[in-house]
């Protein structure tokens, strides 16, 4: 079975100063096009190079999920430190991720080019970094998502299967 690590990463929502809404749209949206059994590591924490770095490293390491969705901090405000504590976990990048959310995002909205959203992975993990909309959370995935079932199959991360009316997964023939 699959474990997925969703991270909220936003000063206000750790404090309880409001509701998170991005991580249950991760998880939601990844309830619907997942097939295959998986269960949640779900977190909320303040923004932050060290709280963020610290809490990948822990999923990673210590709790051995397969996929991390991060949301949030990846903005250019001052407290958004999501990639510069993503450069920290990674011993792989994979630029094609953020390239790709920022392209199909820009269909939506022109600040998309103002995200840093990226993609790595470390160890047997995948590690996507969203963005904080829910919205916007629903379209990012909906685009990167057919390339994460193999990725993780090239990793050694537990295998995942999807629903193809939400998202068809690429898969090469054999694989």
């Amino acid at each position: 079975m699959a474990r997925i690590g969703i991270v909220t990463i936003s000063d206000r929502a750790s404090a309880g100063d409001y509701e998170d809404k991005s991580g249950p749209a991760i998880e939601a949206w990844l309830r619907r096009a997942i097939t295959s059994p998986w269960s949640a590591d779900y977190r909320i924490i303040p923004d932050g190079l060290e709280s963020v770095r610290d809490t990948l490293i822990t999923l990673c390491d210590t709790a051995g999920v397969d996929l991390i969705c991060t949301t949030g901090g990846t903005g250019p405000s001052p407290r958004d430190l999501t990639p510069e504590a993503m450069a920290q976990v990674i011993e792989k990048p994979l630029p094609g991720f953020g390239e790709q959310m920022r392209r199909i995002s820009l269909n939506e909205v022109p600040t998309a080019i103002l995200s840093r959203q990226e993609a790595g992975v470390r160890g047997k993990t995948l590690i996507v970094n969203l963005p904080g909309k829910p919205a916007s959370i629903a379209t990012c995935l909906g685009a990167v998502f057919p390339a994460i079932p193999y990725c993780l199959d090239l990793i050694g991360a537990a295998r995942i299967e999807t629903d193809p009316d939400i998202v068809t997964a690429f898969r090469p023939k054999g694989a």
